[in-house]
């Protein structure tokens, strides 16, 4: 599959979104109403947990947009691997926060590159305040060193900004070490496994890490006929674009005639049922790399 083209197809459709401007959105602080909490969220808010400072709109529509391909270095490195999340949609664009949650740092589209709603993963609440996984890059490994960049990244969005969706009962594992794929349910137990093909030792496919389906397309042009590419929120953590094109690393789970051993750029290789399985998931499903 040639990379280049595949990535670049996507960055067309994400700068014709952001072209259209960000939308106009409420102040958003203090006190507002908000979704209610799911079930990892904290049981009050403790006296420590920041107050949510107003973000205008025109200072909104100025920061960064936490897109696929973005660095946002404010953005926390997430380097750990969950099994239960919440699934939401934005009223319209959000402010994201660093550490400190005093000032933001990116905004998440309330569509995305496909013009549909982002799909914002949830972790967990505290007080007006959710965690959650970003679609962006916090570092890039050129930049990073031998110690290697984030595959995953975090920030902190006020919860008024979300709508709750419905949540993925089951979860994505990948084994780089057995390299296969399984769709395991909430109580643990495998439902399906499908042989796959991972990362080389020059290009690995990152590991000890979870992110995301964050979305998916059909492409024939790039070799993988009517099998739609499953886009996840994970990157490389050793190259800035092992594939050379312009997507930021972004690793994939996509259709390839070879399904076995250590022979990609660090995206997931499927064969046709595998990726009819993990097609069949909601997007916002955990993808968890070991």
């Amino acid at each position: 599959m040639q990379k280049r083209t595949l990535w670049t197809t996507v960055g067309i459709a994400a700068a014709a979104v952001v072209a259209a401007g960000a939308l106009a959105v409420p102040l958003l602080g203090g006190t507002s109403p908000s979704p209610a909490a799911h079930p990892s969220a904290s049981a009050s808010a403790t006296a420590a947990t920041p107050a949510v400072p107003s973000v205008s709109a025109q200072a909104l529509a100025a920061l960064p947009e936490a897109q696929y391909s973005a660095v946002v270095a404010g953005l926390m490195p997430f380097a750990q691997t969950v099994t239960s999340d919440t699934v939401f949609h934005l009223r319209a664009d959000a402010p994201l926060f660093g550490s400190d949650r005093h000032t933001p740092v990116a905004r998440f589209a309330a569509t995305d590159f496909l013009q549909q709603p982002s799909t914002v993963v949830g972790l967990r609440r505290q007080g007006a305040w959710e965690l959650v996984l970003t679609p962006a890059r916090q570092q890039l490994p050129s930049a990073a060193g031998s110690s290697g960049a984030a595959a995953q990244t975090s920030a902190w969005v006020p919860v008024a900004a979300l709508e709750p969706a419905a949540t993925p009962t089951s979860r994505v594992v990948i084994s780089t070490k057995d390299q296969h794929v399984s769709i395991v349910s909430a109580s643990g137990a495998v439902q399906q496994s499908f042989s796959a093909g991972v990362g080389t030792t020059d290009t690995p496919t990152p590991t000890g890490v979870t992110g995301y389906l964050e979305q998916r397309y059909v492409d024939a042009s790039q070799g993988t006929g009517e099998h739609p590419i499953q886009l996840t929120s994970l990157h490389s953590s050793v190259a800035d674009e092992p594939y050379g094109g312009h997507d930021g690393g972004l690793i994939g789970m996509h259709w390839n005639a070879a399904t076995a051993g250590a022979i990609s750029h660090g995206c997931v290789r499927l064969d046709a049922d595998a990726v009819a399985a993990i097609n069949a998931l909601p997007l916002g499903t955990l993808v968890t790399v070991e």
